[in-house]
Formats: structure tokens, sequence, C-alpha cells
């Protein structure tokens, strides 16, 4: 059983700093990618930034310059740091990742149960 647990989500004042993480834990052969994608009520889900498993990361242009993607030593935990966070970056925030669940066979989508944050002063 494959998991994603995500952490770091809460409040935050405008212009403030947040780190998110999120782990994936249980048995599988390799992560090809992972990313964070964020969702407010009403819309659909958007891809804020993703890295592969070498670390080559890829922003949304409305995340350039102010989110910051990266993945632990052993690639198994992605990180997105908020940085000068404004109102509008409130919303879930869901972690992504492309896992191999046994060599030569295709890989599966897994999501994280998301985690809230909220930008206001």
């Amino acid at each position: 059983q494959v998991q994603l647990v995500e952490s770091g989500g809460g409040s935050v004042q405008p212009g403030g700093s947040l780190k998110l993480s999120c782990t994936a834990s249980g048995t599988f052969y390799s992560i090809y990618d992972m990313a964070w994608y964020r969702q407010t009520p009403g819309t659909q889900r958007e891809l804020i930034a993703s890295i592969t498993k070498y670390g080559s990361p890829n922003y949304a242009k409305s995340a350039e310059g102010r989110f910051a993607i990266s993945l632990d030593d052993a690639k198994t935990t992605v990180n997105l740091e908020i940085n000068n966070s404004k109102p509008e970056d409130t919303a879930v925030y869901y972690c992504h990742a492309s896992i191999f669940l046994k060599p030569r066979e295709r890989g599966y989508d897994y999501w994280g149960q998301g985690t809230q944050v909220t930008v206001s002063s």
C-alpha cells in the first residue's frame, strides 16, 4: 500500500513563507516524479510545480519566482516552499507522485490527502 502524507500547511501572513512536505511510504520500486497541485472551491486542480527523480524542476508560469520545489536525498520526500505569500495562494495543496510498483511495469498515480494553506492578515 503506497501512501503520500503531506505536512506543513497552515496559516501565514501575506509576504510570509511556508514549507510543505510530502513523503511517499509503502512498498514500491521507484518514483518517477513528484509534484504539487492546488485547488480552490469551484475550480480545477492546477499544477504548481513538478520535479523528476533526476531533480529537474518544472514550474507553472503562475508559480515562477515565488515557489521552490525540491527532493530529499532519498527521493521519497518532495518539498514546496512558498515565498512572499499572497492571499491568492490560499488553497488546498495536494501532493502527486508517479510511482512504479514493479520494474518494467506501468507506473501509477498517487495523491496525498491535501493540506490547507491560508494566507491572511
